[in-house]
This record gives C-alpha cells, sequence and structure tokens, in this order.
C-alpha cells in the first residue's frame, strides 16, 4: 500500500486522542488557559458529564479578533518565548488544545479585550471553521463545547458514566483550585449546589482554608505546614504545604495532591519521597494525607514528557527527594508527640450512637477540681456495703479515709497531663485542664523504645547487657545459619549471638534498653524477619526495622500493673519524644477528650 499524506482534520482527531481524554481533560485544558489569561474568577459549568455541555467563563485578559482566529489553528500559541522548550512558564503551551477540541465536538469561543469596545467569535464544528464575528461579551473568554466526541463515536463506549464523569471534572477542579487560592472557582455540575471556592490570596492562612475546603475539615485539625528549600550549584527551589500528623492515614493515596510550579502531577519520585519522609510512622499499605508545592526553576524541570502533561521529570532528582523528604521530616518531628484529634471525635461518635434520644440536658462541669485523693483497693470506700445498698454513699466524702495526693498545678497543665488510673492494666488515664486523655501504654513505650534505639544507632552503637547464662535458642537449621551470616550487623543493635551446633545459636549480649526480655522470642522474631526479606539486602539497610521488633519485646506489655509513678513519667517521657503519637505500626498510642465531648455524652451540651 502506498504512503500518503493525512489531511488535516484526521491529524487533528488523533491529536485529540492523545490530548483529550475525556471530558475532564477539556476542563483541565480550559480552565488551565483562563488562568494562564490572569483570570481571578473562573465558573464552570457541565452538563452530562460533560459530554453535553462544557461552558468555561473567566475574566482574564481575553483576545482580539486576530489572536481568536489563530487560537483555533493547531500549534498556534502565545505562550512560548522564542520557542523555548526549557522556559515554560505557564500551564499550557503546545497550542494543540483548542483545535484538538474543536475537531471532535462543536466549539464557541468568545472573548474581548480591555481596550476593544466590543468582542468577537468563531465557531469551530468538528474541524470547520468559522470566519471572525461580532459578540457582545464582558471583558474576559467564555469557551463553551458541546457535543463531545460526536466525530469520534467509538470513544464513547470507553467513558465511564455521567456521574462518574462529573467527578472527574469536579477532581481535576479541585486540585487546580488547590494550586490556585487567589482565584475563585465556580464548578455546576448540574447537582442541586455549585462548588464555590471563593477567592483568597497567597497567604499561608488562606491556603490552608482552600486545602481544607477540598480535602476536609478533620485535615486542618492535623495539619503541618511544611517548608524547606535547597540551593547548590544551580537555580534554588524550595518546598510548600501542609502534611497530614502520622496517625491521619488512608487505604489509598488518593488524598495525596502533588504540584510543581502549580501544576498537578503523578510523580512517582515524589511520591516515593513522601514515603521515605513518612517511613515507619504509618502502617505498611496506608497513605499519609498532604498537600505539596514545589517551585523550582523552569529550565530545571521538564514538563514536556508526557501528553497530558500529568508527569515531570527533574534535572537533578535527587535534590529535589532531598528536600522534600527532609521538609516533611522537620515538620513530623516539630510535631512531637501529637496524634490525630479525629481519635476523640471517633470516641465520642462511636458512645454517641447509646445515648438515650430523649435524654434530658443537665448543665454544664465547672472548672476541673486538682486535688483529688489516690484511693487503695483496700480502703473501705469500696468495700461491700454491710446495710442498705449505696449506703456507703450517705456519709460525706471527706470521711472516707484516703492518701492524699495533690497533683501539681502544672503536671494537670502538661499535654498529657496528670495520671488518675490504669484500667484493665493497658490504659492508663489522664486528666488534663480541659479533658482527659486515654494512653496505651504498650504502644506508647514500644515508640519510646523505638526512638531510643535509633538514636543509639545514630551515634555509634546500642549498649549491650551481658547475660549470667547464654540463652539457647532452637531453630530451623536455616534460620540459625542466617542469623550466624549477620551476627556482626545484629552486634551493631547489641544482640550478640554466636552458632551453637546445628540448628541453635547462643546468645551472650541483649540491648541494655530492652532490660528483663523473652530473648527466645525476639531471636525467633528477627530470624522470620530476615527470612521474609531474603538475603538480597544486607541487613544494615533494614535496621530500623530490626530495630522496631526489638522495641516490641523490650516495651512495657500489656497486662503489667504500673505505679502512679512510673506511669506519670511514660507520659513525660512522651513529651519529650518525636513521634511519640504513633506507635511503630502507625497505630495512635493515645486517644485525647475535650471536656466539652464528655459533657455531651452525658447530655450536659
Amino acid at each position: 500500500m502506498a504512503i500518503r499524506q493525512l489531511s488535516p482534520e484526521t491529524v487533528n482527531r488523533i491529536a485529540a486522542g492523545e490530548v483529550i481524554e475525556r471530558p475532564a481533560s477539556v476542563v483541565k485544558e480550559l480552565v488551565e488557559n483562563a488562568i494562564d489569561a490572569g483570570a481571578m474568577h473562573i465558573e464552570i459549568v457541565i452538563a452530562g458529564g460533560g459530554l453535553s455541555l462544557i461552558r468555561v467563563t473567566d475574566d482574564g485578559s481575553g483576545m482580539s479578533p486576530d489572536d481568536l482566529a489563530l487560537a483555533v489553528e493547531r500549534h498556534a500559541t502565545s505562550k512560548l518565548d522564542e520557542e523555548d522548550l526549557f522556559d515554560i512558564r505557564s500551564l499550557g503551551f503546545r497550542g494543540e488544545a483548542l483545535p484538538s477540541i474543536g475537531s471532535i465536538a462543536r466549539l464557541e469561543i468568545r472573548s474581548r479585550t480591555e481596550d476593544s469596545a466590543q468582542g468577537s467569535s468563531v465557531i469551530v464544528t468538528r474541524g470547520a471553521k468559522s470566519a471572525v464575528a461580532p459578540a457582545a461579551v464582558n471583558r474576559g473568554t467564555i469557551v463553551e463545547v458541546r457535543d463531545l466526541f460526536s466525530a469520534t463515536p467509538a470513544r464513547l463506549k470507553f467513558l465511564k458514566s455521567e456521574r462518574a464523569e462529573a467527578m472527574a471534572v469536579t477532581d481535576i477542579v479541585r486540585r487546580l483550585a488547590m494550586a490556585h487560592p487567589d482565584i475563585g472557582f465556580s464548578l455546576q455540575t448540574g447537582e442541586k449546589r455549585p462548588a464555590v471556592f471563593a477567592q483568597g490570596d497567597r497567604s499561608s492562612a488562606a491556603w490552608l482554608e482552600r486545602i481544607g475546603a477540598i480535602m476536609g475539615r478533620e485535615f486542618m485539625s492535623d495539619a503541618l505546614e511544611v517548608a524547606g528549600a535547597a540551593s547548590g550549584a544551580s537555580a534554588p527551589m524550595q518546598v510548600f504545604g501542609f502534611a497530614g500528623l502520622p496517625t491521619l492515614h488512608r487505604n489509598d493515596s488518593t488524598q495525596q495532591f502533588l504540584f510543581v510550579n502549580g501544576r498537578s502531577v503523578k510523580d512517582k519520585l515524589l511520591i516515593g519521597a513522601v514515603r521515605a519522609a513518612y517511613g515507619d510512622l504509618i502502617p505498611r499499605g496506608r497513605s499519609p494525607l498532604l498537600a505539596l508545592f514545589l517551585d523550582v526553576a523552569p529550565s530545571d524541570v521538564d514538563v514536556n514528557v508526557h501528553p497530558a502533561k500529568a508527569e515531570v521529570r527533574f534535572r537533578d532528582a535527587g535534590r529535589v527527594r532531598a528536600m522534600i523528604v527532609r521538609a516533611l521530616a522537620d515538620a513530623l518531628a516539630a510535631a512531637g508527640h501529637r496524634a490525630s484529634a479525629q481519635g476523640g471525635v471517633l470516641t465520642v461518635e462511636s458512645f454517641e450512637a447509646g445515648i438515650l434520644p430523649n435524654a434530658t440536658l443537665s448543665p454544664p462541669l465547672r472548672e476541673p477540681r486538682t486535688d483529688y485523693a489516690w484511693m487503695p483497693p483496700q480502703s473501705p470506700a469500696f468495700a461491700e456495703p454491710a446495710q442498705a445498698p449505696f449506703a456507703v454513699l450517705d456519709a460525706p466524702s471527706a470521711n472516707a479515709p484516703a492518701v492524699s495526693r495533690h497533683i501539681p498545678e502544672q503536671t494537670i497543665d502538661r499535654p498529657l497531663g496528670a495520671v488518675r488510673a490504669q484500667v484493665h492494666e493497658n490504659y492508663i488515664v489522664a486528666q488534663t485542664r480541659d479533658g482527659l486523655v486515654i494512653v496505651d501504654q504498650h504502644a506508647a513505650h514500644e515508640r519510646l523504645v523505638y526512638e531510643k534505639l535509633k538514636a543509639a544507632l545514630a551515634n555509634g552503637g546500642v549498649a549491650t547487657q551481658g547475660l549470667l547464662i547464654p540463652a539457647i535458642v532452637e531453630l530451623e537449621d536455616d534460620a540459625a545459619v542466617l542469623l550466624s551470616e549477620h551476627a556482626d550487623e545484629l552486634a551493631e543493635l547489641g544482640l550478640v549471638l554466636e552458632s551453637f551446633g546445628e540448628g541453635a545459636v547462643a546468645v551472650r549480649e541483649t540491648p541494655a534498653l530492652l532490660g528483663e526480655t523473652d530473648v527466645e522470642g525476639l531471636v525467633k522474631d528477627l530470624a522470620a524477619e530476615l527470612a521474609a526479606d531474603g538475603t538480597a539486602r544486607a541487613l544494615k539497610d533494614r535496621l530500623d526495622s530490626v530495630a522496631s521488633r526489638m522495641a516490641c519485646h523490650g516495651s512495657v506489655r500489656s497486662g503489667r500493673r504500673l505505679t502512679v509513678e512510673e506511669m506519670n513519667a511514660l507520659l513525660r517521657q512522651m513529651e519529650a519524644t518525636p513521634y511519640s503519637g504513633q506507635c511503630n505500626h502507625g497505630r495512635p498510642t493515645y486517644v485525647a477528650l475535650k471536656l466539652s465531648d464528655i459533657e455531651r455524652l452525658f447530655g450536659r451540651r
């Protein structure tokens, strides 16, 4: 078959197949054009999931009649300076979106510049262009797309339902609105009420308000401000944004928003940097919530590597990754012991399900007392009543013998408060000035031991304690050999062992931080950890994982009764230790309940 030149109409439809995948692609291109035109307010209206109608109205700079005629021509653009593809400072630059849309739908554009007495319009119907004509329009541009894919009906069968397509459009608009808080957006998808994002500014508070309107109020209450910069031989770069506490996570990455120079991207390098920064702070298979904005010199990033411009390539990828990891790590470390506020909210909601619907409201509580007395179990106040039921409550409480332990004022004002009790030999109950805190003693102490092990590793080694009699641990032959092969690396963690014949190892020293521990259980767990991860990587590359396993064995166990002094000491250590708000597995170590929430449970609010 002879080679022949394709017609311009066919070329445009082929190009449209790459640029315009679905209605959301059209909305993205049109809104990006409006942003590039300097618009301060952008209105988006769609019908039928975007297949019947897409209309984008902006108050940007507008176009003259001559520019309007060129705008629907292929590869005509005002955004490339001297055709330099390495100095792209706009969201759009290829000049192919409008002709591609016009080749597969009915496209009408009306526009007017500020100094023009009247506007102008042009219509493109499935590739056929009309002449530019006068039109009545305010300053700015109105782009209307109808009957999308009418020229390529085969594409329609690959689209999802109208509702799904409308949701995709909503996601695109939300991402663009998140990156530009100084622009007002309005989206009408056919629902009863449009989604409106009021115009703000580019201050930190306004940015968080815009992000919270999109990601939810729960993110705002748990958001940490992230800021970092990197300088070097090339141009400086910086990162800014907000990241959720490690205890706020999801089973997918849909709540991770990453932007480069105002452009929403899904880049493997950036996603990997986020995972590295959170590391062991979240459970495996879960994803943190965040919104990060990178400002990079245009010459240091290539945005022309993907048809939809959803991926980018960095000139110095390692520098970008290090900057993001460092900025996130600093923000997470500064959070200290903070845990997600959602823990207390969810606790209250679970209790509220059992509240009687006709409960009568009682007056709220007064200022909490700080002079509680500790009541030992043998106190008569806890004895069985000898007379009528509840007779013990008839006597004034001041007459009941007690061991008075006044809680210092400064203790109850500490972030995690003063200890009041231990329940079920696992949970510590503490009182704060405005509520109470429930702490999982095993999970909390596990994180404390883990952080001490990591600090010891960073300072050159872990202190050990010798065993009076070496512990002999019997294992499978392969497991014993595997442990012996990594004996030197395990010694860096404070676990000194050696082969003891076939299928056994002798443990001579253990990490001092672990105190009295189940040596056999620890060794068997470490052998399983090594076997599961294979032997391709050196143990040094996964010391944190091994240290986490050791910390689990060396922490306070569930079921152990603690003294008041021990419990208070645990709370004070948590306040002083970064990341103590979550255990080594990413679960929260404590739940905080506000007094107002507790009063609501009892109908006092």
